[in-house]
């Protein structure tokens, strides 16, 4: 319990060291002094003293003779945002989840649930940047090319829709890879979609595109590729929005779906991820669902018989989980 609680008082520690830069630096210019830290990222000794020795002692930060610095693994974690281990953003969506407790505690005694654009103002930003990671090492390296036939669709020019695409960064992340196809993004949240424009300008693409609608019922049609990015769980309606998908691809076209990992019966989860993910679903993505309409509320840790059973719901009649990573599971539906 002590471990635990040493991790939780470290959310806002974390958060303070991404934001003022002071991992980033360390991994810079460490070994070093605290007051070399200090000056070279202009904050108060004092204070940046405290802070590394909390790091030195939540193993977050290496400490040795007097010389703060960070290992290369503990790098990956805090100060490479690119990083297939970076967990920054996790840490930023556990304080979002913090922000939502009193809501997600009174909906405990109503049934109800709390609209995505109700919750903690940071969670958007929060969840995008958790995404990352996995995101850009996987999605264009392993999850495309797992996919039957899909990467000499797109680069020889096909039609994609990224369903539920929040801030755009896979979609961001597609459309750089393959600028022969065109992409467009859908997302009911009207913050989220304004961001992923602005980040879709920042890049100067111009195959890719983003509209406010909702996953049953977005207007476009004859799809090659439609994909769902760790988001199929958090919907109202997943089976009708696995229909209507369906309909809108062309008749050899493929549905791609990332979920979080996770086994068929709670024995299966009793694990760190289960544990990360039930207390993530908890607070974000039942309350989400929930507040939908039907809201099956699947859960962030539905499994792989559940969520093939609802995208066969919708017409699918071939689903296969195509690759996975220790936090994703990839599935292929066709047919």
């Amino acid at each position: 319990m002590l471990g635990d609680l040493g991790g939780a008082v470290s959310v806002p520690l974390v958060r303070i060291g991404d934001q003022l830069g002071l991992y980033r630096k360390l991994a810079e210019i460490g070994p070093t002094s605290s007051d070399s830290l200090a000056a070279s990222t202009g904050c108060a000794p004092r204070y940046v003293r405290e802070w590394l020795s909390a790091q030195a002692a939540s193993g977050y930060v290496t400490y040795d003779a007097g010389q703060f610095s960070l290992s290369p693994e503990q790098a990956m974690i805090f100060a490479s945002p690119d990083s297939p281990a970076s967990l920054v953003g996790a840490f930023d969506t556990a304080a979002a989840m913090m922000e939502n407790q009193p809501k997600v505690q009174a909906a405990f005694k109503t049934g109800k649930g709390v609209a995505w654009g109700d919750q903690a103002t940071c969670l958007f930003c929060a969840v995008a940047r958790m995404f990352w990671p996995g995101y850009v090492n996987a999605l264009i390296q392993d999850w495309l090319p797992a996919l039957d036939g899909v990467v000499d669709k797109l680069k020889a020019g096909a039609s994609v829709a990224d369903v539920g695409c929040g801030h755009g960064l896979s979609t961001i992340l597609m459309a750089q890879a393959f600028p022969a196809s065109d992409f467009v993004g859908y997302d009911f949240h009207p913050a989220s979609i304004a961001a992923a424009e602005a980040h879709a300008q920042s890049h100067g693409l111009t195959n890719l595109r983003f509209e406010v609608a909702k996953a049953q019922d977005f207007s476009g049609r004859d799809f090659d590729l439609v994909t769902c990015f760790d988001c199929l769980h958090d919907m109202g309606d997943p089976e009708a929005a696995t229909a209507h998908v369906k309909a809108a691809l062309k008749r050899n076209g493929t549905f791609m779906i990332v979920e979080p990992r996770a086994g068929d019966d709670l024995e299966d989860n009793i694990n760190p991820i289960g544990r990360l993910f039930y207390s993530a679903s908890t607070m974000i993505c039942l309350p989400t669902s929930l507040a939908q309409e039907r809201g099956l509320a699947l859960g962030a840790q539905a499994g792989s018989a559940r969520l093939t059973e609802v995208i066969r719901s919708g017409g699918f009649t071939r689903v296969r989980q195509a690759a996975e990573t220790p936090l994703n599971m990839v599935f292929e539906a066709t047919g």
